[in-house]
């Protein structure tokens, strides 16, 4: 008996079972007919076999039935009636079965429809189930023909508008989480899509791409609050995509990608914008993408700088960048515009750095497009200027890992305007102040070291194009070189020293070197480098024992060869030692001691250069003050820098003062040397307190010292006249007369000659023409009794200079100082010998003097003296006392 096909589904729910209806023993009570019929239906198409498509529409209405039961349930959940997931992947099947050449049925629009509902019940669709159905169903009606709306055709377009709708649907419901969006899901989708809009050739599998994504991008911009938005990373990669096909021929692709960009600008003014101005922002976004986006580049460039993330940014240049690399003519054109519309002025803070400079290194140069190229390179300049540190670490980790050249890129960095100049002063600042170990350390990897900034600096000097640019930097790079080397050779830097490893430190020294030398040869300076190289100047310049060595002969290089730069070198050394925390200032002082031997830079030294040189004077520190006497000796040689020697004086003189004998002996024997060069009307100033200072050391020990303090004190009174003897040189000359007469007792017989120099010349400044005789052929007691008598007026002055000599080393002198102290004291009337009570005092004293001649003297003197109060009348005596006589009644 043939049955109703309707009557053997009903025979089938009363009397068949599955086994998944055995396992889960579902209650059918709640149930009305149609859906219990619809409940075996789904059974027993579940089990293997082929379907027709009226099967296929029955068993997907089926599970649409069942699904709107389910989601009216309370605690409804499919899997109480049957596996949710088993029944997707069923419906998937039926998708994948569709024919992508045509479209004859509903079974896609169907199946996708009942995806949604599906996803309207428990338990959730695990993501991946959710990809594998987008994923089938995106296939399946992506890759469909091209159907043309006409008149014989219009049911086929009716269909495929239906398929599209359903395929909305299908995605804006299984985005959803708990009644919101959730952005991963959508970027996971959006995925799925991209390669469709970028790989395919077909115009209209891309207007469907860029459809879809539109209208799904409209869905979300319903929606205030979205799931994951941190987490939806490629916001970037969708605006350079969208923006690069808004510059599309085709009007459909323009206009798609024109919309989808819209509605993706509306969700991030949404979800990053402060409420109060949303609205108005939204408008005016309405406003401007009316038109294309060729008329509205500031609305782009304005999201680019104020809504994107600097990682967004750096996918929008990548994808641009890939696009111009590897994309067709009309790609290459609309990316390159692209980014010329959002990078017009300059790159704001970018990420992705070294992706972005790798890129364009492996592919620039598969770019023939000179517009592309052109923009490539405007990119590469904008980040180095931005993110220089970044560049400049990948380009040498490209170098270092593939071995290959980088000559090209450094040369496109220094040929746009100012780029070169950007660069050096940045890489210049880095080895000037390298960061502290402790910020170095955070992240060697990313940190741009004094390694990388010397290898960068090399490289931009040996940029051929540039050499004009080299001059204007040659004073600080080549100090700041200088200074690394000095820095890293002598260890003087604790920076250097704690921050580096040992291998490193060695090649930063070597890289300097290099970098230096570079410098001088495309400076021209050729003879300045051979001249170092003959004298082994460089081998000097890296040995830590004599590295001050190579510092003098790199100096003397520039001096003795005249370099044209020596000025700007001069100017930027002291700026240098300006700084109180400039660690390198002994490489400075060493460099500018030589230096200021070249006329040039002699002539330019004024007051404030040489205040800064002063500051950094340490007595205690031999070094330093052996260095500050050279300058100060180099200084005495040009008439401008003698102008300052008053400024240096104070710290040179305190050199005389030294607890190192080595040390003063050097400082008198360089005043002995400057005294040739100076004249009393250029530094009558430095001569007079030079004067007073060597009173101080006459009665040294060291004959060697004392007998250069008298030399030196016989070159100042040469160049001294009467119009110019004036107080208080006057006054300390005739002071010291005394102290020169009895020196002509000095057991060294250099020193005697000397001061016998001396008095001649004091006798023709004072124009004492007798005593001038007397002080060129007599001895010394005629030489006192002379001065006594000629200069009776000074006798109490005398004998306070003549007591101040008892203290002397020398015992000849104290003879002479007591036998002519008691001379004084003879002459004197009553009323002068009341004035000397003190000097009386110091006079009896020296009774106990260890040189028996001196206290036997003495002692005879006081008779003498008693004897005169007692019986002398009032008047001067005439003869005086014989010391020759004295010393053999003695004996």
């Amino acid at each position: 008996m043939n049955l109703h096909p309707e009557e053997r589904n009903l025979n089938r729910v009363t009397f068949q079972s599955s086994m998944y209806d055995v396992l889960l023993k579902p209650s059918l009570s709640g149930l009305c007919q149609s859906e219990k019929e619809a409940y075996q239906l789904i059974l027993d198409f579940m089990e293997p076999g082929q379907m027709s498509q009226l099967d296929k529409l029955s068993f997907l209405n089926a599970v649409a039935t069942l699904s709107s039961v389910v989601r009216d349930q309370a605690n409804g959940n499919m899997n109480k009636y049957y596996p949710k997931t088993l029944l997707a992947k069923k419906i998937e099947t039926f998708i994948l079965e569709e024919p992508p050449e045509i479209l004859d049925s509903s079974v896609r629009q169907q199946a996708m429809l009942c995806i949604v509902a599906l996803s309207q019940v428990k338990p959730p669709f695990h993501l991946c189930q959710k990809l594998d159905l987008v994923n089938v169903s995106i296939a399946s009606t992506f890759s469909l023909p091209l159907i043309m709306p006409s008149l014989d055709r219009k049911e086929s377009a009716s269909l495929y508008l239906q398929t599209i709708q359903a395929l909305d649907d299908m995605l804006q419901a299984l985005v959803m989480e708990d009644m919101s969006p959730n952005m991963v899901i959508l970027q996971n989708f959006v995925e799925i899509i991209l390669p469709w809009l970028m790989l395919s050739d077909k115009v209209h599998e891309q207007i469907r791409a860029l459809g879809t994504i539109s209208r799904l991008l409209r869905f979300i911009c319903n929606f205030s609050e979205l799931l994951n938005m941190a987490s939806f990373s490629i916001t970037g990669k969708l605006v350079g995509t969208f923006s690069i096909r808004c510059l599309n021929p085709s009007h459909d692709i323009s206009t798609g990608a024109l919309e989808a960009l819209n509605y993706l600008f509306i969700i991030l003014v949404l979800q990053r914008s402060s409420r109060p101005k949303t609205e108005a922002i939204l408008k005016n976004l309405q406003k401007q993408f009316r038109g294309n986006l060729t008329a509205n580049m500031q609305s782009l460039t304005l999201f680019f700088r104020k809504y994107l993330t600097p990682v967004e940014r750096a996918d929008v240049i990548l994808v641009a960048m890939e696009s111009m690399i590897n994309g067709s003519l009309k790609d290459i054109s609309a990316a390159s515009k692209m980014l010329k519309m959002i990078l017009k002025h300059s790159v704001t803070e970018v990420a992705k750095v070294s992706e972005i400079i790798t890129l364009i290194y492996y592919h620039m140069d598969r770019t023939t497009e000179k517009a592309a190229q052109n923009t490539i390179k405007k990119v590469f300049q904008l980040l180095v200027q931005s993110h220089t540190e970044e560049v400049i670490l990948t380009l040498f980790k490209i170098k270092d890992q593939s071995q290959r050249e980088t000559h090209k890129f450094w040369e496109i960095l220094a040929s746009f305007p100012k780029s070169y100049q950007v660069i050096m002063e940045y890489l210049l600042q880095r080895i000037i102040s390298p960061q502290a170990p402790e910020d170095q350390e955070a992240d060697r990897e990313t940190e741009l070291s004094t390694l990388i900034a010397t290898r960068a600096i090399h490289e931009l000097l040996l940029v051929p194009s540039q050499q004009f640019e080299v001059q204007t930097f040659f004073a600080s790079l080549f100090v700041a070189l200088l200074f690394q080397i000095s820095s890293l050779v002598t260890k003087g830097s604790a920076v250097a020293q704690d921050a580096l490893p040992e291998t490193e430190s060695v090649d930063t020294v070597s890289s300097s070197v290099e970098a230096l030398k570079t410098l001088m040869r495309s400076s021209g300076y050729i003879d300045h480098m051979s001249y170092i190289q003959t004298l082994g100047g460089w081998e000097l310049l890296i040995s830590p024992e004599r590295h001050y060595e190579g510092v003098t002969l790199l100096a003397r290089s520039l001096a003795v060869k005249n370099c044209w730069h020596n000025r700007p070198v001069f100017s930027f050394f002291i700026k240098t030692l300006q700084s109180p925390g400039c660690t390198n200032y002994l490489t400075a002082l060493v460099f500018l001691t030589e230096l200021f031997y070249c006329p040039d830079v002699a002539s330019v030294v004024d007051e404030v250069a040489t205040k800064i040189l002063a500051d950094w004077f340490n007595c205690d520190e031999l070094v330093t003050a052996r260095l500050f006497l050279k300058i100060t000796e180099v200084f005495a040689k040009h008439k401008n820098t003698i102008k300052h020697l008053n400024i240096l004086q104070p710290f040179v003189l305190s050199c005389c003062y030294s607890s190192s004998s080595d040390l003063v002996m050097e400082t008198f024997l360089m005043l002995q040397c400057i005294l040739k060069d100076l004249t009393w009307y250029q530094s009558s100033s430095f001569i007079i307190k030079l004067t007073f200072t060597l009173v101080h050391f006459f009665e040294e020990e060291s004959e060697q010292l004392r007998l250069i303090t008298f030399e030196i004190y016989e070159s100042v009174l040469a160049k001294v006249s009467r119009m110019t003897l004036v107080f208080p040189l006057r006054h300390q000359v005739l002071g010291l007369l005394m102290l020169l007469v009895f020196h002509l007792k000095d057991v060294n017989a250099a020193v005697v000659e000397v001061c016998r120099l001396i008095l001649c010349r004091i006798a023709t400044i004072l124009r004492w023409s007798k005593l001038k005789e007397v002080f060129a052929k007599n001895d010394v007691f005629t030489i006192l009794s002379a001065l006594l008598k000629q200069e009776r007026s000074r006798a109490l002055w005398f004998l306070k200079q003549t007591v101040a000599l008892f203290k002397s080393p020398q015992g000849p002198i104290r003879q002479v100082a007591v036998w002519f102290a008691g001379q004084i004291i003879w002459t004197l009337h009553k009323a002068e010998e009341e004035e000397i009570e003190d000097e009386l005092a110091i006079f009896r004293h020296m009774q106990r003097d260890p040189d028996p001649i001196v206290s036997c003297f003495t002692v005879q003197t006081f008779y003498i003296l008693e004897a005169k109060a007692k019986v002398m009348p009032d008047k001067t005596p005439s003869s005086y006392l014989c010391m020759r006589g004295i010393k053999r009644r003695y004996c």
